[in-house]
């Protein structure tokens, strides 16, 4: 491995160390508001979530303190997303690894630094949604130009990026015409994540067991292109249902 994939590696040991601190702290604290107001998911529950809200807590007080500005975060996550595309198609997979989180760490904050300054807004929302879609596209242009040595494997991103986008789609169509469009098992959160995770493990993974380079990546993208299909197609039927009944009751 590279120093930068070592480096990688034992980072994110010294976070996830901080679980069983927090496991205890959390016995006597109550769940971050935002968390509990959320749905769950089979893939990140609520504490998760409320382990990383828990993590990143000074950073965000300190941020709030200072009065940086949430459109900051947006770009930020362009750029990271751009970083990410970047690294993929340069086959830098930890750097893209890293990109991945990072960008989704600055979407987090845009959202909870808006909110605590009293600044949250239909502007604020508008950009928020729009430019994650921006960010998740350039990242997967360079994952499939990673993968496309095979065919499966720029077949498998091209599912995982248009189910991406189809999952935010349904949501705003639904909301739109009033119903509320959530649910499914893979949202940006956990895209993001399986994406960061394949980076990851994917030298590691690949250098002991000696199967072909990407095989690590391949297979998170082509979980993220069955949830992200199945979530999009999930959340179609559920809208589509609901307006119908909706309809029927005028």
């Amino acid at each position: 491995m590279t120093l930068i994939d070592t480096l990688s590696l034992w980072l994110m040991l010294a976070v996830i160390a901080t679980m069983p601190v927090f496991a205890l702290v959390s016995r006597t604290r109550s769940r971050d508001p935002e968390v509990a107001r959320r749905t769950a998911s089979a893939l990140l529950g609520f504490w998760i979530r409320d382990w990383l809200m828990w993590v990143i807590g000074p950073a965000e007080r300190a941020l709030v303190r200072f009065r940086v500005s949430p459109d900051l975060f947006n770009y930020l996550g362009v750029a990271f997303g751009l970083g990410a595309g970047v690294a993929f198609a340069g086959r830098a997979l930890a750097l893209a690894g890293w990109a991945v989180l990072l960008g989704g760490l600055a979407d987090i904050f845009d959202g909870r630094i808006a909110r605590a300054r009293g600044l949250a807004s239909r502007y604020g929302a508008f950009m928020d949604s729009t430019l994650d879609r921006f960010a998740e596209s350039f990242a997967f242009v360079g994952v499939t130009w990673y993968l496309s040595d095979t065919p499966f494997g720029a077949a498998v991103s091209v599912l995982a990026i248009s189910g991406s986008l189809l999952v935010s789609y349904t949501r705003a169509r639904g909301e739109a015409v009033g119903v509320n469009g959530t649910g499914g098992v893979m949202q940006r959160a956990e895209r993001l994540v399986l994406l960061a995770v394949g980076a990851f493990a994917d030298t590691a993974a690949t250098t002991r067991w000696q199967w072909p380079e990407g095989s690590v990546l391949t297979a998170a993208v082509s979980l993220i292109a069955i949830g992200s299909m199945g979530t999009a197609i999930y959340r179609t039927v559920s809208i589509a249902r609901t307006l119908a009944r909706m309809d029927a009751g005028d």
